[in-house]
């Protein structure tokens, strides 16, 4: 689903013109599931006491959740499909200061990419239930990955180094 972008630039805010993509491509593996249709209507972060939202995994990626549930929480990654890519400066909702866009978590960027980590509430086929999503409904999934804090992969040792 293609969505427009919003063209409204606050005082000071500056556009670029981007040039052509085309050195990386990405496959989206499923939708995000929220209650929020409109921009205004998603929260700034997502929080732990938020709704309960649904990701759904398309086939043949709906395999890859062997283990996941495992996990508490997880990394959801997404592509935030209604976001602007050319401003460089921009306000932050509600604040006069001016800012690049790699210093803010906002959605408007180059490559809009969003992030949350979330609670993983339960594994049922292709889909997981997550509390702490902060993106519209129908968002394309990217991937997923266990949180950074509960994963303690055995690193091998360094070469050179006695185990």
């Amino acid at each position: 689903m293609s969505r427009p972008p919003d063209d409204g630039i606050r005082p000071q805010e500056v556009a670029v013109t981007a040039p052509p993509p085309g050195d990386a491509a990405l496959r989206f593996i499923g939708r995000i599931r929220t209650p929020w249709t409109a921009r205004a209507d998603c929260p700034r972060q997502g929080r732990a006491d938020g709704p309960e939202c649904r990701i759904e995994l398309f086939a043949p990626w709906d395999r890859a959740l062997a283990g996941l549930g495992a996990h508490a929480r997880i990394e959801v990654l997404y592509w935030l499909d209604w976001a602007r890519r050319d401003l460089v400066l921009q306000h932050p909702r509600g604040d006069g200061r001016l800012f690049g866009a790699f210093a803010l978590r906002s959605p408007v960027r180059p490559n809009p990419i969003g992030t949350a980590e979330v609670a993983l509430l339960a594994v049922e086929g292709a889909v997981l239930r997550v509390r702490g999503l902060d993106c519209l409904d129908g968002t394309p999934l990217l991937d997923l990955k266990p949180a950074r804090a509960g994963f303690t992969p055995e690193a091998p040792p360094k070469p050179g180094v006695a185990g």
